[in-house]
């Protein structure tokens, strides 16, 4: 069992969900934890949740989780669960999709996507590698982007896909091929991470760019209830 440390708000239908684990977490960035919801009539219902936080050999995670309107876990997480509240989880889960902040790579994202690529983002800034690594983000406005206070730097590339801040550079829009790096450091690997749709068109302009198909890495999810 962990227990809950911290709840904190990123948009209006995403909350971070801050746990002290019974013993240190030897997570990688990249990795999953399994919430476990057990029901008084032993009803369960478990949902995998990415890492936001970067590997730091402590007994806490940090796991975002989007609010769904008929989630069964999402929804007793965000209208239920308080600091102090014990939840059940299992992980760290996941040995493909992860980096170990010891190689070049690109990391695409779209809306929640951005998730298990902000626990990379994190770990290259802890340890003093951004060089290694650029991060493309889409959301749909600002105020869908998950940690806006954090997120931004000389690493990232931010795209708004319906609206944008005042005077921003590049006008709304679906993410190109233009606002990738360029050119791909040939020895990047890609990580890819959001709903199929997004993931196989980000992919699309991977491979239009040269990225090497042995070279992407992709996570689709769905809705998770």
């Amino acid at each position: 069992m962990a227990t809950v440390v911290e709840v904190r708000a990123e948009t209006a239908n995403a909350k971070t969900f801050r746990l002290a684990l019974p013993h240190p977490s030897i997570h990688l960035a990249g990795q999953h934890y399994i919430v476990r919801l057990t029901a008084p009539d032993g009803y369960t219902a478990s949902r995998s949740y990415s890492v936001a936080s970067p590997p730091d050999g402590s007994a806490e995670i940090e796991l975002t989780v989007e609010h769904l309107p008929d989630g069964e876990v999402s929804s007793f997480l965000h209208e239920v669960v308080v600091p102090g509240d014990a939840i059940e989880v299992r992980g760290p889960i996941g040995g493909w999709f992860v980096w170990r902040g010891d190689a070049p790579a690109l990391l695409v994202g779209g809306g929640s996507g951005v998730v298990p690529l902000m626990a990379m983002l994190r770990l290259a800034r802890r340890s003093g590698r951004s060089d290694l690594l650029r991060l493309v983000v889409s959301a749909r406005s600002p105020a869908d982007l998950y940690y806006a206070a954090e997120l931004p730097g000389p690493e990232t590339t931010i795209v708004y896909t319906r609206a944008t801040p005042p005077s921003w550079p590049r006008p709304v829009g679906r993410l190109n091929r233009g606002d990738l790096p360029a050119p791909i450091a040939p020895d990047a690997t890609a990580y890819v991470c959001g709903t199929p749709g997004f993931a196989d068109a980000a992919t699309g302009l991977l491979a239009d760019a040269g990225t090497p198909a042995d070279r992407i890495r992709v996570e689709r999810f769905g809705p998770t209830r």
